[in-house]
Formats: structure tokens, C-alpha cells, sequence
């Protein structure tokens, strides 16, 4: 039976469409994650293209978190639209049952992982709809399920200090706003602009 990805490639066409909204100034703009420009957010998560196709053909993986801009020179949308389609090469039937590492999980199927995967590129997408000045509102189907696996991966992200403390989310808030602010981000207008004073570990 065929794994089912429709959920992954959805994100990734939604972080795709980000990233093509990027003006061409807006490059350098401070992003929810402190330390890190758009440019910073978009070479992470195109570094986990990279990762996602080291996994599926059994190759060390590359660090996504350090210097991610290297990982998007020159074009940064060309950048992405390669390594997504190295990816999207290497995830064949065999590669997709490859048992991988996810930490305290102990391990996975790959197609599995790439189920609970889509809360990176998802949560990266509102940072960098932030970051340019893009709309932010998420697909609400890919937030139902990111958040569930936030709840499942969270505790030893933050042990680790990849991950920030959980904000207070307003009662009555969307799942969208709860979603954000248990990955600690502030979606309010003045925390939002405050950013570049965050204290958030960069990556999650």
C-alpha cells in the first residue's frame, strides 16, 4: 500500500508559496526565531530537505540549525526547488520503510516520520509569512494534525533547548493561535514586533 504524504507536500507547497512571496529586499528581515532572518528560516527548512532525502537513502544527516543560510545561495526559491526535488527523488517505496532515528520515540518507518515532519515546514511557514509580511494563515487541517504531534515531541525538543516554553494562549483562541503558542510563539502584534528581543532557541 502507498504511504500517504498528501499532508507533507501539502506543507511544502505552502512553505514553497512563501518563499516565492519573498521580496527581493526582504531577505534580511528578522524572523519570530531569534538570530535569524528569512533567509535563516528558509535555508533551515530547505536544509531539511536535505535531511529528510540524507534519511531516506541512508546518509549521515546535515545540521540544519547552524548557519541554515548556506543551505540557500544565491536564488533562495531555485535553492529550495532543487533540494525539494533531490528529496522528492529519493523517497521511493524501499526508502519510505526505512526505519529512522526520532529520539525518545526510539524508531520509525521514514514515511511515518514524514507524517509527524509536517509541523516543520507548517510552524517555519508562519515565520516566514512574519518575518516578510506575507499573510500567516495556516491550512487548518495541517494544523489539527502538526498539533498533535507537537504534543508528542515537545517535552524532549525543550529539554534539549530546541524548543521555547509554551505561551499563554487568550481563552477562545483559534487552534492556529493555541498551536503557536505552545511552540512559544507570540502571535500578537507588539510581541510579534518584538522579535529580535526573543530569547527562542532557533530550529523548532
Amino acid at each position: 500500500m502507498a504511504q500517504d504524504l498528501t499532508g507533507y507536500h501539502r506543507a511544502l507547497d505552502l512553505f514553497e508559496g512563501l518563499v516565492a512571496g519573498v521580496p527581493r529586499d526582504g531577505w534580511d528581515a528578522p524572523s519570530p526565531c531569534a538570530r535569524w532572518s528569512a533567509l535563516d528560516v528558509a535555508g533551515h527548512v530547505t536544509g531539511g530537505q536535505h535531511l529528510v532525502r540524507a534519511l531516506a537513502c541512508g546518509e549521515p544527516v546535515p545540521d540544519v540549525t547552524e548557519d541554515p543560510a548556506r543551505f540557500v545561495p544565491g536564488d533562495a526559491l531555485a535553492a529550495w526547488r532543487a533540494a525539494r526535488a533531490e528529496c522528492a527523488a529519493a523517497l521511493t517505496p524501499d526508502a519510505l520503510r526505512r526505519p529512522v532515528p526520532v529520539g525518545a520515540l526510539g524508531e520509525l518507518p521514514l514515511g511515518d516520520y514524514l507524517g509527524g515532519y509536517v509541523l516543520e515546514p507548517l510552524a517555519h511557514a508562519w515565520d516566514l509569512a512574519v518575518a516578510t509580511g506575507q499573510p500567516s494563515r495556516l491550512d487548518p487541517g495541517l494544523v489539527h494534525h502538526a498539533f498533535a504531534t507537537a504534543h508528542l515531541i515537545a517535552a524532549p525538543l525543550r529539554a534539549a533547548g530546541h524548543l521555547a516554553p509554551a505561551l499563554p494562549a487568550a481563552r477562545g483562541a483559534d487552534e492556529q493561535t493555541r498551536l503557536l503558542a505552545f511552540l512559544g510563539r507570540a502571535t500578537d502584534r507588539h510581541a510579534v514586533d518584538e522579535r529580535t528581543a526573543d530569547a527562542r532557541t532557533p530550529g523548532a
